[in-house]
C-alpha cells in the first residue's frame, strides 16, 4: 500500500476504506502508520487540544446489564451508590475544574433514562454553573433521554450530548442485552434535532478483535461523531469482564492511529482507563492522534490529574484551546 497516497487522499477530503484499514493494522512495523496518523492530525487540527471534565452526578443501581460497568445493579461491586447530587456540589466541582484550565464540564448519571424530576434537578445544576462559572461549556451524559428532556437541557445551556456506542455493532450484543445501539442512535438523533452537538465513542479491550475495532471506527464515522472518547477497559472486580487481560500498549496505539485515519476530523479523546498507560505511551498517543481528553477522576476509576495533563499538553507543544467546537452534523 502507498501510505503517501492514503495521506494525500484523506487530507484532500477523501476516505480510507475498510480493506485498507485492515491492511494497515497488519503492518509489521507500525511506525509508518503512526506517522501517517500524526500528519493527518496536524493537517486537520494543528496543535489544538480540547479538555473536559466530568462529575458522577448519580451513581449505582443501574438496571442495564453492561458487562464492563461497576454501576450495574446486576453485578456485585464496590461502586458507590447515591442519588442526584445537589446543584451546589456540581457547581463547586465546576469551579474547581475551570480554575485548572478545563474548558468543558459534563454531568454524568447512571441509569437507563432520567425521570423528569431528575432532569429538573440537573437543570438547576446547569443554571447554577452558568451563573458562577462563565465561559465553561456544558455537556451532559444522562442516558436515553427523550427529545423533550433534551430540549429542556439545551435551553438550560447544554451544548453537547454524550452517549457512547461502546463497541462494534457485531460485538455489542455480547456485552449488553438490556438496550441496543439503535436506542442510543435515537437519543443522539434527538439531541441533534434540538440543536446539540454529539459526543460518542466507546471502550477497547473488552475482547473484541482489531477488525471489530476498525468496524467500530467506521460506525462512529457513519454517525458523524466528531468527539470520540476512547476508553480502555479497566477490569472492575465483580463485573463479568473482571478477568480480562490488560490491553497491550502497542495495540492501543495502533487503534488510535486507525481511528484517526478513519475519523480525520474528529477529536479523539483520552478517557477512562488510560492511567494504565505509561507516560511515554500517552505522549506517543498524542503525537499520533489523541487531541482531547477527559481529565481528572473518571466515574468509578481514578483518572490522570488535571495538572499532570496540562503539563504534558504544554510539553508536547499542544495548546489547550476549547474554542474548538466541532461542526454540528445533522441527520441525512
Amino acid at each position: 500500500m502507498d501510505i503517501e497516497e492514503v495521506i494525500k487522499r484523506i487530507t484532500n477530503g477523501g476516505a480510507l476504506i475498510k480493506e485498507e484499514a485492515e491492511e494497515l493494522s497488519r503492518l509489521p512495523d507500525k511506525e509508518s502508520l503512526y506517522e501517517a496518523a500524526h500528519r493527518i492530525t496536524k493537517a486537520f487540527h494543528s496543535n489544538k487540544f480540547d479538555t473536559c471534565s466530568i462529575i458522577n452526578v448519580k451513581s449505582g443501581k443501574c438496571p442495564e446489564n453492561c458487562k464492563w460497568c461497576a454501576q450495574s445493579a446486576h453485578f456485585k461491586t464496590t461502586a458507590e451508590v447515591y442519588g442526584v447530587l445537589s446543584p451546589e456540589e456540581c457547581m463547586q466541582q465546576a469551579v474547581f475544574n475551570r480554575k485548572q484550565g478545563v474548558g468543558r464540564y459534563s454531568l454524568v448519571a447512571s441509569g437507563r433514562r432520567p425521570t423528569d424530576a431528575e432532569i429538573h434537578r440537573y437543570i438547576e445544576s446547569y443554571h447554577s454553573i452558568r451563573r458562577n462559572v462563565p465561559g465553561l461549556k456544558l455537556c451532559a451524559s444522562l442516558g436515553l433521554c427523550t427529545e423533550e428532556q433534551l430540549n429542556r437541557l439545551f435551553e438550560a445551556g447544554v451544548t453537547t450530548y454524550h452517549c457512547n456506542m461502546e463497541t462494534a455493532p457485531s460485538y455489542f450484543g455480547n456485552l449488553c442485552s438490556t438496550h441496543t445501539q439503535q436506542d442510543k442512535e435515537a437519543t443522539l438523533a434527538a439531541a441533534r434535532r434540538v440543536g446539540m452537538r454529539i459526543c460518542s465513542g466507546g471502550i477497547i479491550g473488552m475482547g473484541e478483535t482489531m477488525e471489530q475495532r476498525i468496524e467500530f471506527a467506521f460506525y462512529l464515522s457513519s454517525l458523524g461523531s466528531l468527539s470520540i472518547p476512547i476508553n480502555i477497559l479497566q477490569p472492575i472486580p465483580g463485573t463479568p469482564l473482571d478477568q480480562s487481560e490488560r490491553l497491550d500498549e502497542e495495540e492501543y496505539l495502533t487503534t488510535v492511529a486507525l481511528f484517526r485515519l478513519i475519523n480525520p476530523k474528529a477529536f479523539l479523546r483520552f478517557s477512562g482507563g488510560r492511567a494504565q498507560l505509561s507516560d511515554d505511551t500517552q505522549r506517543k498517543a498524542i503525537h499520533i492522534g489523541i487531541n482531547s481528553a477527559i481529565t481528572g477522576d473518571m466515574l468509578t476509576t481514578v483518572g490522570c490529574t488535571t495538572p499532570h495533563d496540562m503539563a504534558m499538553i504544554e510539553e508536547l507543544g499542544m495548546v489547550n484551546s476549547n474554542d474548538t467546537d466541532w461542526e454540528v452534523k445533522h441527520d441525512h
